[in-house]
């Protein structure tokens, strides 16, 4: 199965030079922690390089950005009329972070800058709604590191809620069995997480920073939540009776 990486952003050079992987690499890493099979394809959307069918890949994941879904930039708008075409012929898609908050937009629904401020460190979550993907044994609870301070605060009718937590209500989400959304990283490690809230001292307060530092300390179900989102591209993919890549060449 190929799986393309739809990156919006890159990693600080200063953190690169404490030698944090790009994003791309993240997702790369801990999606063949569980499965190695997987193949994967890499477009660089915030350099305007978006894919020009959604055949090119069977699945698609969109990362986290610094940008906003909010900003006037040329590619923001292309990658967001491209998850609507994904979603219309149901080719999987997980959207991270910006991923999740643009395909609520991109089908409707409402982002906005957050009242709550940023959301740093690791967030803890209820899951209201379990889902098939989540095994026959789901968490009743997730946490993941997060880094954002936009919100999604309406959704789209085909999008439903199921998980969040006060903070932010919308977080986990999904469109019928083909399109799966989260506001938190899972693929960020503690360590990055933290190199990050230092980085933005002074642009993010200091008790917020000083906050999610210590929620470092609690767990993190970044694993889980991996070995969810394959199970949901292949899971995913066969139900809507698309070829997974290996019976297309095979």
């Amino acid at each position: 199965m190929k799986i393309g990486i739809l990156q919006c952003d890159s990693v600080r050079e200063t953190l690169r030079e404490q030698g944090f992987e790009d994003y791309s690499e993240m997702f790369i890493e801990r999606f063949r922690r569980v499965d190695p099979a997987l193949e994967f394809r890499v477009y660089r959307c915030m350099d305007n390089e978006i894919p020009s069918s959604v055949d090119e890949c069977d699945g698609y994941v969109s990362t986290g950005s610094r940008f906003s879904v909010l900003d006037e930039e040329v590619w923001i708008r292309r990658l967001e009329a491209f998850v609507v075409a994904l979603v219309e012929a149901r080719v999987p898609y997980v959207g991270i972070c910006f991923g999740h908050q643009l395909l609520a937009k991109a089908l409707g629904g409402k982002v906005v800058r957050a009242d709550v401020g940023w959301g740093v460190g690791v967030s803890e979550n209820r899951i209201e709604a379990p889902q098939w993907w989540m095994g026959e044994e789901p968490l009743d609870e997730v946490n993941l590191v997060v880094s954002h301070q936009d919100q999604v605060v309406k959704l789209p009718e085909q999008m439903k809620t199921i998980g969040g937590s006060e903070f932010c209500p919308i977080y986990f989400c999904v469109v019928d069995d083909h399109a799966l959304s989260i506001q938190g990283h899972p693929e960020f490690s503690r360590d990055y997480s933290r190199a990050l809230m230092e980085m933005r001292r002074g642009l993010i307060p200091a008790k917020v920073i000083d906050d999610g530092i210590k929620s470092l300390e609690l767990r993190v179900d970044d694993e889980e939540t991996f070995r969810w989102m394959v199970r949901f591209f292949r899971e995913s993919a066969a139900r809507s009776g698309r070829q997974l890549q290996e019976r297309r060449v095979g």
